[in-house]
């Protein structure tokens, strides 16, 4: 059986917690309770070492929150060498907050990024489906890369 390390990452107050529960079936949380998080910098290597992707999560009702992606972007992406397909990006709207479903207009390189946008209030299980999609990919990867680690082994 495969085992896949995935990072949630992201600005504070964005619902890395609230979304990972929920995608786990972990909790039903209903208040905002901060989370304990790496917030050192001096730390980011450890949690990265052999991560097989990357989820950035932010609020999309903060507008700072679309530079401060592009910073979790670079560092937990980009600077491990991870493809764009081993990343999702989820644009959380946190429950009664009304805000745009609609585009956002993200910098490049995160356009190119598969954006989802999360409201647990009234899609739930729109976010529970494209999350599982996007771990059969990082799976499938994985099974892949496997493969061909044992046929060069095996010629």
């Amino acid at each position: 059986m495969l085992k896949a390390k995935i990072l949630f990452v992201g600005p504070c107050e964005s619902g890395k917690t609230v979304l990972a529960n929920f995608l786990t079936e972990s909790s039903n949380i209903t208040e905002y309770n901060p989370t304990q998080g790496v917030r050192f910098e001096s730390c980011w290597p450890a949690l990265m070492k052999d991560a097989h992707g990357v989820v950035i999560v932010f609020n999309a009702d903060i507008p700072s929150h679309l530079k401060e992606i592009e910073t979790w972007y670079s560092c937990f992406v980009q600077q491990q060498f991870l493809q764009d397909s081993q990343c999702l990006l989820i644009a959380h709207h946190k429950p009664g907050s009304g805000g745009d479903m609609g585009s956002l207009s993200l910098s490049p390189p995160l356009n190119k990024l598969k954006l989802v946008h999360s409201n647990l209030e009234d899609e739930p299980e729109e976010i529970r489906m494209e999350f599982m999609k996007y771990l059969k990919n990082i799976i499938s990867s994985m099974s892949e890369s496997r493969d061909r680690e044992e046929m060069s082994i095996i010629t």
